[in-house]
């Protein structure tokens, strides 16, 4: 690969990662404001936001799967590693391989039923929050998993001999 389209590649993974983080961030911070104003609108006024508990189920589900998102870029998601610290190297690869295609597989399909989902939330016109189409707010699910997958078969692909890291 020529150092332009390395260079380009660098730059897009790197605003990818800003991107990723800023979004966490807000959400977060949004998701930590709008639950603190529920419990104190409800606990000391007697009233609450029609939309307010609606809206955080809706963060909670966003920040779930912008966490695991990214967690897969970082490559920090939860193992459970019982023995490949005791095989050898080429046997340690096959294992990464292994878990990563499978990894991408599952994903894949969840990617897959979940934009199924979301076409039959949209054929049914489905809404949330005071009629918002809920098509829109589930659109998250199947790019969230799809973003996943893709993130895994290309660390799998990677781990195979003379493929380029």
């Amino acid at each position: 690969m020529n150092s332009k389209a390395t260079q380009w590649l660098a730059r897009a993974g790197r605003w990818g990662r800003w991107l990723e983080n800023t979004f966490l961030t807000l959400l977060l911070s949004g998701l930590i404001v709008l639950a603190s104003a529920q419990i104190l609108l409800r606990n000391v006024f007697s009233i609450g936001l029609v939309w307010g508990d609606g809206l955080v189920r809706l963060m909670v589900l966003w920040l779930a799967l912008l966490g695991a998102i990214a967690a897969s870029r970082e490559n920090k998601q939860i193992k459970i590693d019982l023995l490949s610290h005791s095989l050898s190297e080429p046997l340690q690869r096959a294992a990464r391989i292994t878990t990563d295609l499978f990894t991408a597989i599952v994903t894949g399909l969840l990617a897959w039923h979940s934009w199924r989902f979301v076409q039959d939330a949209r054929l049914f016109g489905d809404t949330l929050l005071n009629d918002w189409p809920a098509w829109v707010f589930q659109l998250i699910l199947p790019i969230g998993f799809g973003l996943i997958c893709y993130r895994y078969a290309v660390r799998a692909l990677q781990q195979f001999p003379g493929m380029h890291r």
